[in-house]
């Protein structure tokens, strides 16, 4: 049999209803689509926000705060975080990343000082706190902080 011969099992597709085939049909004169209106011409779609003309939530919620266009949201990893990472010394973002410490290894992210370090580690990073810094340090090992770009100001 060839593809295109292929056919459907009988009885598994319903005939869509029949409409505007005359009162007796139970769909006839307006075919289900009340009367007059947009809903009732041809070509008509609601939009999926549209509320029926009533005021839509976006507009009735009240508006607050602002959103800073400029901010820069990091990833969070900690001291304690890096005794997951076994024997690995050496550490950039992929290695995070690779070990389940953050989510995305293109996105930013910054070391924070909470908890101990057992070992010398290299570690590059976008941000770095000094508290951080100084454990790794102090443990022997070391902290790249990435080159932060100047932003323009408007």
């Amino acid at each position: 049999m060839k593809l295109n011969e292929l056919r459907r099992p009988g009885g598994n597709k319903r005939a869509g209803k029949r409409v505007g085939r005359g009162i007796g049909s139970g769909k006839g004169k307006t075919s289900g689509r009340g009367t007059k209106g947009a809903g009732a011409r041809s070509g008509n779609k609601d939009k999926v926000w549209f509320e029926g003309g009533q005021m839509p939530m976006n507009r009735r919620l009240p508006k607050r705060g602002f959103h800073n266009p400029f901010s820069v949201s990091y990833q969070i990893v900690n001291l304690r975080d890096l005794e997951r990472l076994g024997d690995v010394t050496a550490v950039d973002a992929a290695g995070l990343r690779e070990h389940g410490l953050i989510r995305h290894a293109d996105r930013p992210v910054k070391l924070l000082g909470e908890g101990a370090v057992g070992r010398a580690y290299t570690i590059k990073v976008d941000k770095a706190s000094r508290t951080a810094v100084a454990a790794i340090e102090a443990a022997g090992g070391s902290v790249e902080v990435a080159a932060q770009p100047q932003q323009a100001r408007r």
